[in-house]
């Protein structure tokens, strides 16, 4: 019985739009995964600082596809 029910909950979700499974995501997430809102906070200063980084261009920035190539190249030697 309970199987049935879950093809019928994934059977639901696949109908419906993208912005609303991703508030479901969200939400289980969130239900799994306490909020520690020290490392939150660390991880914002984080983000500024890389964010003024690249603003003030004190940081080279390195086009993606670059990067992808570098990585590729390694895998492959």
């Amino acid at each position: 019985m309970l199987a049935l029910k879950q093809e019928q909950l994934f059977d639901e979700i696949d109908i419906l739009p993208i912005d609303l499974k991703t508030k479901i995501v969200d939400k289980i997430l969130a239900s799994i995964t306490p909020l520690n809102t020290s490392i939150d906070s660390l991880w914002i200063k984080e983000v500024n600082r890389r964010k003024n980084d690249i603003e003030t261009n004190s940081v080279p920035l390195i086009d993606g596809d670059e990067v992808f190539q570098k990585i590729a190249k390694r895998l492959n030697s």
